[in-house]
């Protein structure tokens, strides 16, 4: 039986503004990342990885190209749908976790269900089985500032899983993490991936997180140089 592809891309060029010239931030990028995939995308900095990772998540259009999101080809889509596609298939995890600070972890994670157009779940009910799951059932009444950075990202982890989307996109999720808590966000992830199905792509400078994903992409001047396959059992 065929791979079912989460993410397609083919010739995705895009070009940026340097003052009066334009510069080519992406040349041509083909990609595949395949469902149950945790696939790491490495490159030195300037080489492209955050242009590429807010094209896939729908943040910016390409100048050039064709991206598929869980069948569904983004470059074609308004503003209007792209955001419905956004909350539904795609969760993000950033390295500065990205919360509401005036809201509780519960109420954090409850936002993206709250605004979905096809309501899956009941939101406080989904809220709270994530923050179970991710060890954080005590902390569900917690803004963020009364919790670790650690506490933090799995918050982050559990409002990314809340629409129970195909893909997760996380760009540096242990970056601003002590070892300890860096582990166990990785651990986290893998315990989804293998429960669940998820598809993670994951942005990150650490080549030992590199070494833990099932493939790594090695993205240089604005193309993809490097496939380092390792088969997903």
């Amino acid at each position: 039986m065929a791979q079912e592809a989460v993410i397609r891309v083919e010739g995705v060029t895009k070009q940026l503004p340097l003052g009066k010239v334009m510069i080519d931030a992406l040349r041509g990028v083909d990609m595949t990342v395949y469902k149950g995939e945790m696939v790491g995308l490495v490159g030195p900095s300037g080489s492209g990885k955050s242009t590429l990772l807010g094209i896939l998540g729908g943040l910016d259009a390409p100048t050039a190209g064709r991206v598929e999101i869980a069948g569904i080809d983004t470059t074609r889509l308004g503003e209007g749908r792209m955001t419905e596609v956004r909350n539904e298939n795609i969760g993000f995890i950033f390295q500065f976790f990205n919360l509401i600070p005036t809201l509780t972890a519960l109420e954090n994670v409850m936002l993206p269900i709250q605004f979905a157009r096809k309501r899956q779940f009941n939101p406080a009910k989904r809220a709270r089985e994530l923050l179970k799951l991710l060890g954080l059932g005590d902390r569900m009444h917690h803004r963020p500032s009364e919790l670790s950075g650690g506490q933090q990202q799995r918050v982050a982890i559990a409002r990314a899983l809340a629409n129970n989307p195909p893909l997760i996109l996380a760009d540096e999720p242990t970056g601003n993490l002590d070892t300890e808590s860096g582990k166990l966000v990785l651990d986290t992830l893998r315990q989804i991936r293998e429960e669940s199905g998820t598809t993670v792509l994951l942005v990150t400078h650490d080549p030992d997180i590199a070494a833990g994903m099932d493939r790594v992409l090695t993205l240089v001047d604005g193309r993809i140089v490097e496939h380092n396959h390792v088969p997903v059992a």
